[in-house]
């Protein structure tokens, strides 16, 4: 299986680092983001990535050329000119990805021990084009599911705001992991160009398709801020 790694965003929220780095490159107990994720994928089997890169990518480049790709094939979707977000990173790394093939999505600043292999072999039996890796944690959004964990919902739990395929009806509010797992089908359903959010597509195609949640109780951090990286420094030694 393939696996799209996103590391082009600008990391905001870690500066100062981010000043001069790319997020990707941040250190948990002295080891890079990327480089953690990437063997954290190899422990199940996977060798085949695409890393998209903007901020500071030369960085990201040189760094996986230094380590000779760890003992993989890499593939860099190479978004200088413009940074597209998670939806428009998707669709113009198609050329990458649309063969056929299930591939999984991971956000390089997020550290989880989730089981890739339940995922998949989850995503794999109910047959649909996106499975969202979802967790029962605090977040200030939750997506909305039905008991059958199919996504009818987000919430903005911070204002109370909704969007909703369905009156909710006591729907399960689960916090979205960054772990995806997808079928290429997905490339002719996505109706948006240019920049935009997977997530704001997901939210467009539950009204018609069926998008499910696969429920893991696995640690699951985002080190997206200073205090988040000393928080999985206690975890991921």
């Amino acid at each position: 299986m393939k696996a799209l790694i996103f590391a082009a965003g600008k990391g905001t929220r870690l500066k100062p680092f981010t000043d001069h780095h790319p997020k990707a490159l941040a250190k948990v107990n002295g080891i890079p983001l990327l480089e953690r994720n990437i063997n954290y994928l190899k422990s199940f089997g996977i060798k085949d990535f695409v890393i998209n890169i903007h901020h500071f990518g030369d960085q990201i480049v040189d760094f996986l050329n230094k380590n000779d790709n760890f003992g993989c094939k890499i593939e860099i979707s190479d978004e200088t000119n413009e940074l597209l977000e998670t939806g428009g990173g998707l669709i113009f790394a198609r050329n990458f990805l649309d063969h056929g093939e299930d591939f999984l999505i991971m956000n390089a600043d997020i550290l989880t021990n989730i089981n890739i292999n339940e995922l998949v072999k989850y995503h794999k039996k109910i047959k649909d084009f996106a499975t969202l890796a979802v967790s029962d944690r605090e977040s200030s959004r939750k997506l909305l599911f039905n008991d059958e964990m199919v996504l009818r919902g987000w919430l903005n739990v911070q204002t109370g705001e909704q969007r909703l395929a369905e009156f909710n009806k006591g729907f399960k509010a689960l916090a979205f992991s960054g772990v995806h797992c997808i079928n290429p089908v997905i490339f002719e359903k996505i109706k948006r160009t240019g920049k935009f959010s997977v997530m704001e597509e997901y939210l467009d195609l539950m009204q018609t398709e069926h998008i499910h949640g696969f429920v893991h109780d696995s640690i699951l951090i985002d080190v997206g801020r200073p205090e988040s990286v000393t928080e999985a420094e206690k975890y991921f030694k």
